[in-house]
């Protein structure tokens, strides 16, 4: 990825979340704690419907593809930022800055795709079941997980180029604390409306074509819901697909919000970053285990295995 030739700076200036010790030392524990966990709770999300056979459903098999961009979008962003929180100045090359967009617009838009279809996966389910094992047969299970990556590879494509055709001659300091297209637009030195304008057209192309299926397939859900005559059965019916629709509003409502307000230098833009880049990765896993009896038994069952092997 080489710059134009007329690009003269070499590297950028992350403002980062504070210039406070105090407070940096203390969001650098918060951050840590919080890389942490995620970690360990998406590994033991692949871990365990990898291994456990009573897992091996599409619904899972989604879940398990949903932990792997989660690790990858907490990875991208969060090792840099407890970095910089140790470090007085806070740099970041402008190829190391370009990578990290790239990888921003794979692993999120990835998790679009994903959400998306695990919607579809719990229409199905609720609406169709006798048509559940013949629709979500494994073949298509795993063209829809390729064709979410491969999407969403094409579409970070398009915004790394609109990111490589900008001009840095002099402003260096990015006022976030990761390097997102938004914030570099401030920055260029030279006509930034038709790039503004095709990056808007793809957040709402990927952005609504991942959510509006999302929509129509929980307005079915509802409606199906709605129509079952006894509390248990609405009740079992909504439990499978709550922590789905959790992580929906997480992770769509904070990205939006960031990528389609007017580029500012305000808490909330930082706020909304940090909620789907390093909050709902770390989430996921907890709602989907806590408020699921499959995946806590199989946490059960599978540690039980490991504590067993090494005594």
């Amino acid at each position: 990825m080489a710059l134009r030739k007329h690009s003269i700076i070499t590297e950028f200036i992350l403002v980062g979340l504070s210039d406070d010790p105090h407070i940096e030392a203390l969001l650098f524990v918060l951050f840590l704690g919080i890389y942490i966990l995620t970690i360990m709770g998406n590994l033991t999300m692949l871990l365990v419907v990898r291994t456990d056979s009573h897992l091996h459903t599409p619904m899972y098999f989604f879940l398990s593809n949903l932990s792997f961009p989660d690790l990858c979008f907490s990875s991208v962003t969060v090792p840099k930022l407890l970095k910089d929180l140790l470090s007085e100045k806070k740099t970041i090359s402008v190829e190391g800055c370009l990578t990290q967009v790239f990888f921003v617009f794979l692993t999120a838009g990835t998790e679009a795709f994903l959400l998306s279809v695990m919607a579809y996966d719990r229409y199905v389910a609720i609406c169709h079941p006798l048509l559940y094992g013949q629709l979500m047969s494994n073949q298509l299970c795993v063209k829809l997980v390729l064709a979410s990556w491969g999407l969403a590879s094409l579409n970070s494509v398009v915004i790394v180029l609109l990111a490589i055709s900008l001009d840095f001659c002099e402003a260096q300091t990015v006022q976030h604390y990761t390097c997102e297209l938004p914030s570099l637009f401030p920055l260029s030195c030279s006509d930034i409306s038709i790039s503004i304008d095709i990056l808007i057209c793809s957040i709402l192309l990927h952005g609504f074509g991942t959510f509006l299926p999302v929509f129509f397939s929980y307005t079915r859900i509802v409606s199906t819901i709605l129509s079952i005559s006894s509390t248990t059965g609405r009740s079992k019916a909504f439990s499978t697909c709550s922590s789905h629709l959790i992580a929906v509003i997480l992770f769509f409502g904070s990205g939006l919000i960031r990528y389609l307000m007017p580029t500012s230098v305000s808490s909330l833009d930082l706020l909304s970053s940090l909620q789907y880049s390093a909050v709902t990765p770390m989430l996921n896993p907890l709602i989907y285990s806590l408020k699921n009896m499959e995946v806590k038994a199989a946490v059960k069952r599978t540690l039980g295995k490991y504590l067993q092997y090494f005594r």
